[in-house]
């Protein structure tokens, strides 16, 4: 053979193997759908591929905001994250964006500072705060709206169509019977519902510019939330607006995304009026894949900082009764529940990181305790996301309310900042976390 024709030879072999090792890279990438398995429900269990799928997660709701490139950052998320995952939490819920102009007790920046006007960094926050959960194989619920004014949310909605100003519960001249009054409109008000649609739309069929893909085609998504705590307000008459607006969102989405699971995000009967007939009604839409409760036992009344001891066992004790009765939904619906949002507070409601969090870790455990137990009978409470998760926030312990340009923390910008967070530095909380996340895998 010829010189020259044998390197033509040799030079076609290592094209063909590197092209070959670079197809078979490819189809390893980070933008591989397969790369992370899809959660899906099946027998009244979420699966993580072909194994069932039980966790302990929590709330970042401030997520694309710490991971945005301009206001962001990303030191502080990526560490974040591999924290979280070092102890076992590989479930985030986390809030798509908030709406308005960042005015008393709201986020800012927003998402949306006009009706479908858009901030790109915030945008490009969420991809990235998705690509980096990918990498991690971590999972996202994602909720789309907000029935309270801290995002802005459904009454931003209702001002930027005419309704008037939003009737802020935070401001002394507002009640909060006038904010839910005036939220309750959301439901039946058509340009408002169109102009959230369009945003589940937008988001939705969005390509994430980090992975190449479409969040329809994303297996870190698990699911779509339609709002934090939807709820029937004021009167049962809101019943039927209220179920209208939520079946139309619930179909909308499983036309846009038949790939990922849909739950509706409301707190279980508290957010109905206290009527768990009116939630299992609710919960029937043959597109909602699992349900979902909240459980607040500092601001139900449960838990009194003057009596401490003695009200985190009662609040225990209302806890197991809460799940219970919501649990019996589940099996009659067939469904899957998580108890997608609680909290306790440090000892005496204090705000410093230096504040004991013993009452606390004792009512983790409690709950802990009953998704461990579920595991083991493969019962249909299948997650917890607790309220929240600060890591690395820096705050300050004698005021507590949150300014603009301040760390996010788990507590929303209207509550006392480090109330009810979970911070890096919240070493015996992070244990429990982990043995906890340890017997699910088991």
């Amino acid at each position: 053979m010829k010189k020259t024709t044998l390197m033509y030879f040799m030079a076609c072999v290592i094209l063909l193997f590197s092209c070959k090792n670079k197809q078979s890279d490819d189809d390893n990438s980070d933008t591989n759908t397969n790369a992370i398995p899809l959660i899906t429900v099946k027998d009244s269990k979420f699966y993580k591929g072909e194994a069932p799928y039980y966790f302990v997660g929590t709330n970042y709701w401030y997520g694309p905001l710490i991971a945005a490139k301009n206001i962001g950052d990303r030191d502080r998320l990526i560490k974040e994250l591999d924290l979280m995952k070092s102890v076992g939490i590989d479930n985030l819920r986390i809030l798509v964006g908030a709406e308005g102009d960042g005015g008393d007790s709201r986020v800012h920046p927003a998402l949306q500072p006009e009706q479908g006007v858009y901030n790109e960094d915030l945008l490009d926050g969420l991809d990235f705060l998705m690509s980096e959960m990918r990498k991690r194989n971590m999972y996202a619920v994602l909720y789309l709206n907000n029935n309270w004014i801290w995002s802005g949310g459904m009454s931003e909605y209702l001002q930027w169509n005419g309704y008037g100003e939003v009737p802020n519960p935070f401001l002394e001249q507002y009640s909060w019977d006038q904010y839910m009054t005036y939220t309750s409109q959301f439901h039946s008000c058509k340009p408002c519902k169109e102009a959230f649609y369009n945003h589940v739309k937008f988001i939705i069929q969005r390509t994430n510019i980090y992975t190449g893909l479409k969040y329809s085609e994303d297996n870190t998504v698990m699911s779509w939330q339609v709002a934090n705590e939807p709820r029937v307000l004021m009167s049962p008459d809101h019943e039927k607006a209220f179920t209208s607006w939520l079946n139309e969102t619930i179909d909308l989405i499983a036309s846009l995304d038949p790939n990922h699971l849909i739950s509706t995000g409301t707190e279980g009967k508290h957010g109905f009026l206290q009527d768990i007939d009116m939630y299992e009604r609710v919960h029937t839409n043959k597109n909602i894949d699992y349900l979902v409760m909240h459980m607040w036992p500092k601001n139900w009344g449960w838990y009194d900082i003057d009596n401490e001891k003695e009200s985190t066992l009662l609040s225990i004790e209302k806890a197991t009764t809460y799940m219970d009765e919501h649990i019996l939904v589940a099996q009659r619906l067939q469904k899957p529940i998580v108890m997608s949002e609680f909290g306790f507070p440090r000892e005496k409601e204090s705000l410093s990181k230096e504040a004991s969090v013993a009452n606390r870790n004792i009512f983790y455990n409690a709950i802990f305790d009953r998704i461990t137990e579920s595991k083991k009978k493969q019962g249909v409470l299948a997650g917890l996301n607790f309220w929240g998760f600060a890591g690395y926030a820096k705050t300050n312990p004698d005021n507590g309310k949150w300014m603009h340009g301040d760390d996010f923390t788990a507590d929303p910008p209207q509550e006392p900042q480090g109330l009810n967070s979970v911070f890096a530095s919240d070493t015996s909380t992070l244990k429990i976390i982990k043995k906890a996340n340890k017997q699910l895998m088991e």
